[in-house]
């Protein structure tokens, strides 16, 4: 077995309204940070997992995402995915 570390970035679909990242352009703005235009709030989890291969390893975190990080009717995700270490 094979240890692996991913990093996941789950995010709102382009077209779900961001009520929290409008929040933060319009305090952005307020500071004087007159250049930021667009903030989309996401999340970043790490995720350490055992898989005999790259692939069991990419179809647990798609699972994994899929029933409970993300929520696929208004977010998607993507993820990096590491070996760190051999069990």
């Amino acid at each position: 077995m094979q240890t692996y570390q991913a990093e996941i970035y789950v995010t709102l679909r382009p077209s779900v309204l961001d009520p929290a990242g409008t929040a933060v352009q319009s305090s952005l703005n307020q500071m004087g940070y007159d250049t930021v235009s667009q903030v989309r709030i996401g999340k970043y989890i790490q995720v350490t997992l055992a898989a005999a291969n790259d692939e069991q390893a990419r179809q647990q975190l798609d699972r994994i995402c899929d029933q409970l990080l993300a929520n696929p009717v208004i977010e998607t995700y993507r993820f990096d995915l590491n070996a760190v270490a051999t069990v």
